[in-house]
């Protein structure tokens, strides 16, 4: 009797540390996912009208598909053409700022796809392996994006050029991004955030 008493209560221990344990499997996997992506967590969690189970399984699908990427390295030659790029594209975009949009989108699907990424012309699943690895990111990209496809006016494209540099520098520099470090990248090589004195010409040719 003693022996048939003490294995019940073995079970029920058992059963007791699994439910437990799985609850905080699953809050910790929860609380893992936030940290990982950040404003893509909440970004996820509102378009699934505030469902918080099925945001994650999204993200941890992206995860799962992503997330054993490995990006490639850029040679000193490759990273000095694509900043000369972008650099252009900047100047560009005081007098043709739809042109400077659609140049911008089409410099950072390329960089991504020689950093490793998926090819830019699925920009879904592109953007989806970028928020895995630079979740605090992907927003200028995805607003860039948009304004490439002509559904924005000028100050908010040039918003979307500004926010989408952080993506820029993310991806060319020779390491991989701090997310500690995302205010600071979106300024130039002398620290100053980029295009500080046109946001004028930008209202002024605001449509």
């Amino acid at each position: 009797m003693l022996t048939i008493v003490i294995t019940a209560v073995i079970v029920i221990a058992a059963v007791i540390l699994f439910v437990v344990g799985r609850g905080r499997i699953r809050a910790g996997g929860g609380r893992g996912l936030k940290h990982r992506f950040g404003p893509e967590y909440d970004r996820a969690v509102a378009d699934h009208d505030g469902d918080t189970k099925a945001a994650e399984r999204e993200l941890g699908e992206r995860v799962k598909q992503h997330g054993s990427l490995t990006e490639q390295p850029l040679s000193p030659e490759a990273r000095a053409q694509y900043r000369a790029q972008w650099a252009d594209i900047q100047e560009q975009f005081v007098d043709s700022p739809q042109k400077a949009v659609t140049a911008a989108d089409a410099l950072l699907a390329g960089l991504a796809r020689d950093r490793g990424f998926p090819d830019g012309e699925q920009f879904e699943e592109q953007l989806a392996a970028l928020s895995v690895h630079h979740a605090h990111y992907v927003q200028g990209y995805r607003s860039m994006h948009t304004a490439a496809r002509g559904q924005s006016g000028t100050e908010e494209m040039r918003e979307a050029m500004v926010e989408a540099r952080s993506l820029f520098e993310a991806l060319v520099r020779e390491q991989p991004a701090d997310p500690d470090r995302r205010d600071a990248s979106s300024r130039d090589d002398q620290g100053h955030a980029p295009w500080a004195l046109n946001r004028r010409h930008a209202k002024g040719s605001s449509t």
